[in-house]
């Protein structure tokens, strides 16, 4: 594990009003140039001259750009490259390879690596800056978006269809796919990829011709308990978008998720009806249309157990079946809860 960036140094660099560039150059007058005239167009300039320094700043300053020597002694550029983007952290950072070579293969290698670009050896540091600003500004809305959907109760994840690879995810998603499917990045959840993958497959042939436009994909939906999860294809954010699965659209997509608890659903059906704790439990899972077994292995109890409390519930609101205590609270619910849905 790297060790954590000095207090004062982090803070310096949170007040930093320009975009944060890493500059990665085994030689040193490659830095200098560059780091001259960065600095003058207002950048904060962070740079290493090794790969392992590289991968070190990276993950500790988070970087909106990274500008990266191709061949370097040890750990390449194309190393370097591979691992920033096996890293869900650093995943999103947009990266420029700075080579010597020209010949078509190492070009190609250079973007197989994760490169969005690259800049040509002996460097012209007005063309850097020209490439870095068409790069940056894609960064900068996607940074944007992401913190916006946080700051609002929404996470977002952008996930690339062909592979089934997790790029990046928010702070909140994390939380939510570890809590819902117990994975991390760069993994996508199955279920989640399965329904992208049959999301794009539906877009294919709807998209086609000069018709309407398709219709917004079927959202998928994940319950833990009183909680759900939800999904919504939102849109492709990859540059290029790749053929495949079928002649579906391929490429980068975010996807964003809400989740949604009903747990004051459940007090406020405990208060209409002077219910307990678990009856109300037992009543909002009748009103979802649960049969006791169900219920009773959600809330870790006996069917019999549940069949109990549902004798009781019944009591309280003055019915003989659970038909008609699901039809009685369901009112009672939208009343209190408009939006509410089943």
């Amino acid at each position: 594990m790297n060790p954590p960036l000095p207090s004062s140094v982090a803070a310096l660099l949170d007040r930093q009003a320009g975009d944060r560039v890493l500059l990665v150059d085994d030689v040193p007058d490659n830095l200098s140039l560059l780091h001259d005239a960065l600095d003058e167009h207002g950048y904060t300039v962070l740079a290493a001259t090794s790969g392992e320094a590289a991968l070190a700043c990276a993950a500790q300053a988070r970087p909106d750009i990274v500008l990266l020597d191709a061949m370097m002694p040890g750990m390449d550029g194309f190393e370097v490259a591979r691992r920033l983007k096996a890293d869900s952290s650093t995943a999103h950072i947009p990266i420029v390879f700075m080579t010597g070579l020209t010949e078509t293969e190492h070009l190609v290698a250079a973007l197989q690596a994760g490169g969005v670009d690259y800049v040509t050896k002996p460097l012209d540091p007005r063309a850097v800056l020209a490439r870095m600003q068409v790069h940056l500004q894609g960064a900068r809305q996607a940074r944007q978006t992401r913190q916006a959907l946080d700051a609002f109760g929404y996470a977002s994840i952008a996930v690339r269809s062909s592979s089934g690879r997790l790029l990046w995810q928010t702070p909140l998603a994390r939380e939510l796919l570890q809590l819902y499917y117990g994975t991390v990045a760069p993994q996508t959840p199955a279920p989640v990829l399965a329904w992208l993958r049959k999301c794009l497959a539906e877009m294919a042939p709807a998209g086609a011709g000069d018709g309407p436009p398709p219709p917004e994909p079927p959202r998928l939906c994940a319950e833990l308990g009183a909680r759900r999860l939800s999904f919504r294809l939102h849109h492709c954010i990859g540059a290029d978008v790749e053929p495949g699965l079928g002649g579906a659209p391929g490429g980068d997509w975010l996807i964003v998720m809400r989740e949604v608890s009903d747990v004051a659903v459940i007090r406020s059906l405990g208060l209409a009806f002077s219910l307990t704790g678990r009856e109300a439990e037992v009543l909002y899972w009748v009103v979802k249309g649960k049969i006791n077994r169900d219920i009773g292995e959600i809330l870790g109890a006996s069917p019999a157990t549940v069949k109990k409390h549902l004798e009781r519930v019944h009591a309280k609101l003055g019915v003989e079946t659970r038909t008609a205590a699901a039809a009685m609270a369901l009112t009672r619910v939208r009343e209190m809860h408009p939006q509410w849905e089943v």
